[in-house]
């Protein structure tokens, strides 16, 4: 599987992978045509493994592969945008009000008081201290839009994973972008 997913990242240019497993959610990126993932840097985090795998979604700026598990094996599709893909961009925020430790380009990030964390394939995010609550971590996901030429109804049909930032990353781009 993992040759697999390598191989793809390099066909497409994908940056970063996040697996959801029956043992845990699995970060990891692509670097040299390697795949590294948070456990290899943070052993207490699920491994990328054939046998728990529920699904994984590999991204970059311009595509995304979906894999899953069906009752038979596992299915993949591509997602590729075209200059006249039309959607809406959306930033979500993802946990994490802390660095607890940052090691081989990951960060093991925690939140709040439940102490929930994750490792995220980034190093150079800023917490701010002065706001215990400030959750940094963006996730960038694009919802395509479909219109019914009968009714003229737009609704989103398809969402793909785009990029992993930090706020202060998307607002330095939009600046620069002006």
């Amino acid at each position: 599987m993992k040759i697999w997913l390598e191989a793809q990242a390099s066909q497409y240019k994908l940056k970063f992978l996040l697996a959801h497993a029956e043992d845990g959610i699995i970060w990891g990126k692509f670097q040299d045509g390697n795949l590294i993932t948070a456990d290899s840097v943070f052993s207490q985090f699920a491994k990328l493994r054939k046998l728990t795998l529920q699904q994984c979604r590999i991204f970059g700026e311009n595509s995304e592969v979906m894999l899953w598990k069906t009752d038979e094996d596992f299915k993949a599709r591509l997602i590729q945008d075209e200059k006249s893909t039309e959607f809406i961009p959306e930033n979500q925020i993802l946990w994490g009000t802390q660095a607890e430790k940052i090691c081989e380009g990951f960060t093991l990030v925690s939140d709040g008081s439940q102490g929930l964390c994750h490792a995220v394939p980034l190093a150079d995010i800023n917490f701010d201290a002065k706001q215990k609550l400030y959750r940094p971590l963006r996730l960038c996901v694009r919802h395509y839009i479909n219109y019914d030429e009968e009714t003229g109804l737009a609704r989103i049909y398809l969402s793909r994973l785009v990029n992993l930032t930090t706020e202060k990353e998307l607002a330095n781009a939009s600046q620069t972008s002006k």
